[in-house]
């Protein structure tokens, strides 16, 4: 039986989430796109609290951006949420992709992300 998208999808967030856990040492780095915006968030597993945000819904990315669903967009917000950890004292993170495959906008956050400084 073939799965959907959407239930592949699923499958392997679920997958994910069994392995990647955030503590407070190493936070979780969690990543949602939908099909307009890309959302990023530092969770603290332990806690059950967000540490640091960041999305393309902002209104300092949204009017500088041509559009909020491309790589650069992403690029921006991964180089945003990096900014903003650091701030707070947050250098290494546990990635989540949030069940997307590592490719196009989730890479382009965590490779940015990666260069603003965020250790994962």
């Amino acid at each position: 039986m073939k799965l959907t998208r959407r239930q592949s999808k699923q499958r392997r967030h679920r997958r994910i989430r069994g392995r990647v856990n955030g503590s407070t040492e190493r936070p979780r780095l969690a990543v949602f796109r939908s099909h307009e915006h890309i959302y990023a968030q530092i969770i603290d597993d332990t806690q059950q609290h967000t540490l640091v945000a960041a999305s393309t819904l902002e209104p300092e990315l949204k009017s500088k951006l041509a559009s909020c669903a491309n790589c650069e967009a992403s690029a921006e917000v991964g180089k945003l949420i990096a900014v903003r950890s650091k701030e707070k004292g947050i250098t290494k993170v546990v990635f989540d992709r949030g069940g997307n495959l590592y490719h196009g906008r989730i890479k382009a956050l965590a490779e940015a992300a990666r260069e603003a400084g965020l250790d994962f």
